[in-house]
């Protein structure tokens, strides 16, 4: 979200937290480097506490290591970072070989191969790049800090290079998708069953979706939640497209809302910000009886692409939601006037 803090600069961040709140893996894991905490619980609230983390971007649970999430800065270094939920420090630090510098590191997901997703898919200016990136590695059966060799995707649109957060793997197909993310809402992008890397693997838009900072598939493949700066919004997947007008699964209010995952077991989302010490939270899912999760805030359902208006207080860093209404507004200018003179320049 480089262009967010580069186009609007303090005063949105000011408005927004006023709101109350086949890869082969080398090198050894470094002496010293953090283990899994034994005590305190899992999958719940937690605060990213590595400095180097100051724009934490996207975010994936492990299915290898329980309890552990892969996030990354918004940034041009090939770093992917595995925080301890339990206590919220680094334990593994993960170094890419075999691809350039990136660009605009996004979003991560986790494949059904056991494979690491990093799509480095940002265009501040909206068009600007001819093609983007994905990178593909096998999440490392250990945890450490260590080097692991990556596969790299040139990635096209067929309507057209566009701006994009939010890249999510299918946990039964194994398919990558892609959301856009402009003013007035993005589109979905599907990508070949297969990637190449051959040649350009093409994404053809096979629907509509609201403004997306991030998004992930439920474990069982059965769920889409997709995420902005103020809401979120939870649909049903069947046959490879949304269906439905999805529902509000109760998303906290954060300073700079950029990521979203479900744990491992399905049981909840976690939902992170960027910022310097950002926290994760938690928000139980709906149930299969279909009792709603606390903290959902009392929203209707919006259809994809209406820009998200469900923003209702969440669990966590909760806040009034007539404030957060405000909020939004102010911060929406903002955030558009600030994009708009971003690519006059």
């Amino acid at each position: 979200m480089r262009s967010f803090l580069c186009a609007t600069g303090t005063a949105a961040l000011v408005l927004l937290t006023a709101v109350p709140a086949g890869a082969s893996q080398e090198a050894g894991a470094v002496a010293g480097a953090a283990a899994p905490a034994e005590d305190g619980a899992a999958d719940r609230d937690f605060t990213i506490k590595d400095p180097r983390i100051t724009e934490s971007s996207g975010l994936a649970a492990s299915r290898a290591h329980p309890g552990v999430y892969w996030t990354h800065n918004d940034q041009d270094a090939p770093l992917i970072y595995g925080i301890d939920s339990r206590t919220g420090e680094t334990v593994a630090t993960l170094t890419l070989k075999g691809v350039g510098t990136p660009r605009d590191m996004e979003a991560v997901s986790l494949g059904p191969d056991g494979y690491l997703y990093v799509g480095d898919i940002g265009d501040n200016l909206d068009g600007s790049w001819d093609h983007v990136w994905i990178y593909r590695f096998a999440e490392p059966k250990r945890l450490g800090d260590q080097t692991v060799r990556a596969t790299q995707y040139d990635v096209t649109y067929a309507d057209g290079a566009r701006n994009a957060e939010a890249l999510m793997v299918h946990p039964k197909t194994g398919r990558v998708y892609i959301a856009s993310k402009r003013e007035g809402g993005g589109a979905l992008y599907e990508g070949p069953a297969r990637l190449s890397t051959s040649g350009k693997n093409v994404f053809r838009r096979v629907g509509e979706v609201p403004w997306v900072t991030d998004g992930a598939f439920s474990p069982d493949g059965e769920r889409l939640v997709l995420r902005g700066y103020f809401s979120a919004r939870v649909y049903d997947w069947k046959n490879g497209r949304i269906v439905g007008d999805g529902v509000s699964p109760g998303a906290p209010f954060q300073g700079q809302a950029e990521s979203v995952t479900y744990t491992a077991d399905g049981s909840a989302l976690m939902f992170g910000s960027e910022g310097k010490e950002s926290r994760v939270v938690r928000v139980d899912v709906e149930k299969k009886d279909g009792a709603k999760p606390s903290g959902d805030g009392g929203a209707g359902p919006s259809k994809p692409g209406d820009g998200g208006k469900d923003a209702g207080a969440g669990q966590g860093e909760q806040g009034s939601f007539t404030l957060g209404v405000l909020v939004l507004g102010a911060a929406t200018a903002l955030v558009i006037g600030g994009k708009r003179l971003l690519r006059r320049r």
